[in-house]
């Protein structure tokens, strides 16, 4: 039998501004990233989103991000995770927020809730509250600037518990 009714077609508009539309939306990653052939960094992540059309462009990682950073023998110089995390592709600048944890080659363990990544000046940084958790003592501050591998530090506006070793009086 023969239809005598009209055919109805669906059809999308085109998105005029991309600029809120991620081109990549990817689930359950784990992810190197290498830089002139050398691995550096392995993310792993729940949620990588990346706005390529936005001013500027970003990535982000909205259900938060575990990093590890390699140096040049392939070694874990630096670890970060956090529950939310963006960067700014152009300035590669990295914000994580919330429960961000880092952990050195030292075993030093930062706890802050915001924690700022240049990795144009290769610094780490931040003006939020910051505990640092060594072997013999805990530091508390206000402030914190680092170079990458977190190994060189300086704690602003620091509180804490130092041990003290009672000298014998000569």
């Amino acid at each position: 039998m023969a239809s005598c009714r009209k055919e109805t077609r669906l059809s999308v508009g085109a998105v005029e501004d991309r600029s809120g539309t991620p081109v990549l939306d990817t689930r359950g990653v784990t992810t190197l990233i290498s830089d002139s052939g050398i691995i550096r960094y392995r993310i792993n992540t729940a949620v990588w989103q990346i706005y390529d059309k936005a001013e500027p462009s970003y990535w982000e990682f909205p259900a938060g991000i575990f990093l590890e950073r390699f140096n040049e023998d392939l070694k874990v110089d630096a670890s970060l995770c956090a529950d939310y995390a963006i960067y700014n592709q152009p300035d590669q600048l990295w914000r994580l927020e919330g429960n961000v944890h880092a952990l050195n080659l030292e075993g030093e363990e930062f706890v802050t809730e915001e924690l700022f990544w240049d990795q144009k000046a290769e610094k780490i940084y931040t003006d939020s509250l910051i505990t640092v958790t060594k072997t013999s003592s805990v530091i508390v501050g206000i402030g914190f600037v680092s170079d990458q591998s977190m190994s060189k530090y300086t704690i602003l506006h620091p509180t804490g518990y130092f041990p003290i070793e009672d000298e014998d009086d000569e």
